[in-house]
């Protein structure tokens, strides 16, 4: 592993993150848990939003197509919430033992819990295996093939933190993970798979094409001098014609699942249920319009605006719901 350098400059950020400062868990977490909760992303919150959304949309579609929402509805949404937040921590756990040598050399990313010390090597594993283990509790009260779906999601998880490493498109292996919460939602929701499940994960990796190649944006120079791939270097300043496609790409998806889900409802439920995706592009253009590859804190308020973008289609689900 690549030396840490320990000059005072360096020993002045030990302890904090450089690209999330002055968080909840920098103020109120007991001292000795701030190493792994920064390891979890438990300071950045929108991650497990991004997890979490598609999940969401699984449930309220598979609810329009059944005509019903229960007791155990509302557990799943829970369920899913809680596997969210600590599925999205063994993840980025994972990620940050996979990419100790990378974050190390990387402005951005060199203050992490491994690369400066915070958290040991050992420890990191130790601290992902519990996170995965609590997960593993509530997805046993889930139908069988939702736990079997949930054992499968292993795959891209694993195959994610080295994508970068042998493809130019680590962002669409960042989207068979981050969406595999559509396909688990759904089964739990409704018992089994359909293709309603299949187009809307689908969608969610074209929405994840979208907000990762605008974060990606944020490391292109250092990510170019260690020789890691992403769609930002791939797309350079054809970056915002891409963005438009996936743009495009992810309201036609998401459309086409609300249609599958809601064609044997009212003509008004289903109308209103296009609504979300309508209204979720008109977010993602706004995104469009205000990109700029060479504005960092602009970058990163466009990918945190991301949780808004996912959640404007519920609102419409939900009144549809009713109709």
């Amino acid at each position: 592993m690549t030396e840490i350098d320990k000059t005072p400059e360096g020993e002045a950020q030990f302890g904090t993150v450089a690209d999330s400062a002055d968080n909840w868990v920098d103020h109120f977490a007991p001292s000795p848990t701030r190493g792994y909760l920064r390891l979890s992303r438990a300071d950045r919150p929108i991650g497990t939003w991004l997890l979490y959304v598609p999940c969401l949309w699984a449930v309220a579609l598979a609810s329009l197509m059944t005509g019903s929402f229960t007791t155990f509805s509302v557990w799943v949404i829970a369920g899913c919430g809680i596997g969210a937040f600590l599925m999205r921590g063994a993840g980025c756990t994972w990620n940050d033992i996979t990419d100790r040598e990378f974050d190390a050399k990387v402005a951005r990313t060199r203050s992490r819990p491994i690369p400066s010390g915070q958290v040991s090597v050992k420890g990191a594993y130790i601290w992902m295996a519990a996170q995965a283990l609590v997960s593993l509790a509530i997805l046993l009260t889930f139908p069988m093939i939702a736990i079997g779906l949930g054992f499968l999601s292993i795959i891209p998880v694993a195959i994610y933190p080295f994508a970068k490493r042998f493809t130019w498109w680590p962002q669409v292996f960042l989207g068979l993970a981050f969406n595999w919460g559509a396909l688990l939602a759904w089964a739990a929701s409704t018992g089994s798979l359909g293709w309603t499940a299949v187009v809307l994960y689908v969608a969610g990796i074209s929405w994840t094409l979208f907000y990762d190649t605008i974060y990606a944006h944020q490391d292109t120079e250092d990510d170019a001098l260690i020789g890691v791939k992403s769609t930002a270097r791939l797309f350079g300043d054809n970056t915002s014609t891409w963005l438009r496609y996936f743009l495009i790409g992810t309201v036609l998806l998401l459309g086409l699942a609300v249609v599958m889900a809601t064609i044997d409802r009212s003509f008004l439920s289903l109308v209103v249920a296009l609504g979300g995706p309508w209204a979720m592009g008109w977010h993602l253009m706004w995104q469009l319009g205000r990109f700029d590859p060479d504005d960092n804190d602009r970058l990163l308020m466009l990918f945190r605006s991301n949780r808004n973008a996912g959640l404007i289609p519920l609102v419409f689900f939900a009144v549809a719901f009713f109709l």
